[in-house]
C-alpha cells in the first residue's frame, strides 16, 4: 500500500540519497548463476519491495526473496518452530517488538551484528530502540531496528461534522488532551446519533492507554508476570470499560471481515492508529473516502505501538551478505524509502528529521501533516517493556474486554478471567 499524493519530493528525495550507495531503478528479479539468494522472512508490510531491487542492482551477486506471513499472530509460532528446530528461518527475520524479547532471550541464535560492523550505526537509530536490540550486557547487538509505531488519532470528518463536532485536526485534537476527554467527546458524538460508533473495539484504545501509563506492561524488567499487581494495567482497563459500559465501542473485532467493511462504511468515526495503519485505513476505505478521514493528536502524551527489528539467524549460511542487507534496509535512506512505501514511520532521528520525512503530506487524510504528527509524537517518548508472552497475554486481556462489549460477562468476571488466563499462558 503507498501513499498518495504529496509522495513524489519523498520518492525522489530517497532515490537520489539512495544512489550514492546503490543504483535506484531495479533488477529484473530473475534468478543468475553464481548469485547467492538471500531468504527474508516478514509478516505485514515492510515496504521494502524498491528496496530490494536497488541492492541487487548495486550487489549483481545477490538475489533477495522475500516470504512473508500476513498476520503476526500466523508468524510468531512459524518463526518459534524455525529456531528450536535450526532450519527453515531463513537468512533475515523480522522480530516485531512484542516478540522480541523472547527472541532476545536466546542470542546464541543470532548473529552479533557488532561483528559486521554495526557498532557504528549507533547514531542512526533512536537511543531506546538501539537498546532494545542490544543483550543486557552490550555485548551482542541482535536485531536492528526498522520502525516504530509513531501514534496518532484518526478520525471521519464527514462524521464529526454530522454530529455537531470540529473537523479541523488541531481543533479535534484539542478535545481530547485526555482519556476522560476523549471519553466525554465520545459521550457527545453518541448522543447526535450519526448512526455510527465512537470507535471500533475496545482493544486498541486499552492498548493505547497502557503503553502511556508505565514503562512495562503485563511483565517487570525480571520476567515476573505483573499483570494484577501493575496498577497501570488495571487504570487502563477500568477506563476502556467505562468508556464500553457508556456505549462507545462498536464492538468490531479489529482485521474481521465486518472491520474492514467498517472503514469503508462509515460504521466507527475514531481509530487510534499507529502509523503504520494509514496504509491499512486507506486500502479498507476505498479511494470513494479520501478526503474523508484525518489524523489528529492522541490522547494523552503520545504512544508507541509496534515496531520492528531485523535479525540474522545463526542457520544463515550466507551470515555477511544477510548482515550486509539487515545493514542496508535499516539504514536511515532505507527507513525513509519504508515510510514513503507503507507509511512505516522511521526510529532513525536522521530520516525523522530530513524534510522530506518532516514536511510529508498524506493526500488521502485530507493533507495531514502526518510527517510532523508522527515525529512529535514519537521522539519524547521512552520505551515500554514487553515481557516474553506480551502478545499472547494481551490476546486474553482483549478477548476478556470483548466478552464485555458482548455482555457475555461482568467487568469483575471478566477481569478474573483476563488474569487467570494471563497466568495459564505465562506458566
Amino acid at each position: 500500500m503507498r501513499l498518495r499524493g504529496r509522495r513524489a519530493p519523498l520518492a525522489i528525495g530517497v532515490c537520489a540519497l539512495l544512489v550514492a550507495a546503490t543504483a535506484c531503478g531495479g533488477a529484473d528479479g530473475s534468478e543468475e548463476p553464481g548469485r547467492t539468494t538471500l531468504v527474508v522472512k516478514t509478516f505485514s508490510q515492510f515496504g521494502y519491495q524498491d528496496l530490494y531491487k536497488q541492492y541487487e542492482s548495486s550487489h549483481p551477486g545477490i538475489k533477495i526473496k522475500e516470504e512473508n506471513i500476513g498476520k503476526l499472530g500466523d508468524y510468531t509460532p512459524k518463526l518459534q518452530q524455525w529456531m528450536a528446530s535450526g532450519s527453515g528461518a531463513g537468512d533475515v527475520v523480522a522480530l516485531e517488538e512484542g516478540i522480541l524479547i523472547q527472541f532476545m532471550a536466546r542470542p546464541d541464535k543470532f548473529v552479533n551484528l557488532l561483528d559486521h560492523g554495526a557498532s557504528s550505526l549507533q547514531g542512526d537509530f533512536l537511543e531506546w530502540k538501539w537498546k532494545q536490540g542490544l543483550t543486557s550486557d552490550g555485548a551482542k547487538l541482535v536485531g536492528l531496528g526498522t520502525d516504530v509505531g509513531a501514534q496518532g488519532m484518526c478520525y471521519r470528518t464527514d462524521l464529526f461534522a454530522k454530529a455537531g463536532l470540529p473537523t479541523d485536526r488541531d481543533q479535534v485534537g484539542a478535545l481530547w488532551p485526555t482519556w476522560d476527554a476523549y471519553l466525554a467527546t465520545g459521550q457527545r458524538f453518541m448522543t447526535a446519533r450519526t448512526g455510527a460508533s465512537f470507535f471500533d473495539s475496545s482493544g486498541s484504545v486499552y492498548l493505547n492507554m497502557l503503553m502511556q501509563l508505565s514503562d512495562h506492561t503485563y511483565y517487570d524488567t525480571a520476567n515476573n508476570l505483573v499483570i494484577d499487581t501493575n496498577p497501570a494495567v488495571k487504570a487502563a482497563w477500568d477506563k476502556t470499560v467505562q468508556m464500553i459500559q457508556a456505549g462507545l465501542s462498536g464492538n468490531i473485532a479489529a482485521y474481521s471481515p465486518q472491520w474492514n467493511a467498517g472503514f469503508k462504511n462509515g460504521r466507527f468515526a475514531t481509530i487510534p492508529c499507529p502509523s503504520w495503519m494509514l496504509g491499512t485505513i486507506e486500502k479498507q476505505s476505498g479511494p470513494e473516502n479520501a478526503g474523508r478521514w484525518d489524523v489528529a493528536k492522541v490522547p494523552g502524551n503520545g504512544a508507541v505501538r509496534g515496531g520492528s527489528f531485523l535479525a540474522v539467524p545463526t542457520q544463515s549460511k550466507h551470515q555477511r551478505e544477510a548482515a550486509e542487507l539487515v545493514k542496508f534496509l535499516t539504514s536511515p535512506l532505507g527507513q525513509m524509502a519504508a515510510f514513503k512505501a507503507v507509511n512505516n514511520f522511521p526510529s532513525s532521528p536522521k530520516a525523522i528529521d530530513e524534510p522530506a520525512v518532516r514536511n510529508f503530506t498524506n493526500a488521502y487524510f485530507n493533507d495531514a501533516p502526518v510527517g510532523k504528527i508522527f515525529g512529535d509524537s514519537v521522539k519524547a517518548l521512552k520505551p515500554v517493556y514487553l515481557g516474553p508472552d506480551n502478545n499472547p497475554v494481551n490476546d486474553r486481556v482483549t478477548n476478556a474486554l470483548t466478552a464485555i462489549e458482548q455482555g457475555k460477562l461482568s467487568p469483575e468476571a471478566a477481569w478474573a478471567n483476563a488474569v487467570a488466563e494471563a497466568k495459564r499462558v505465562a506458566g
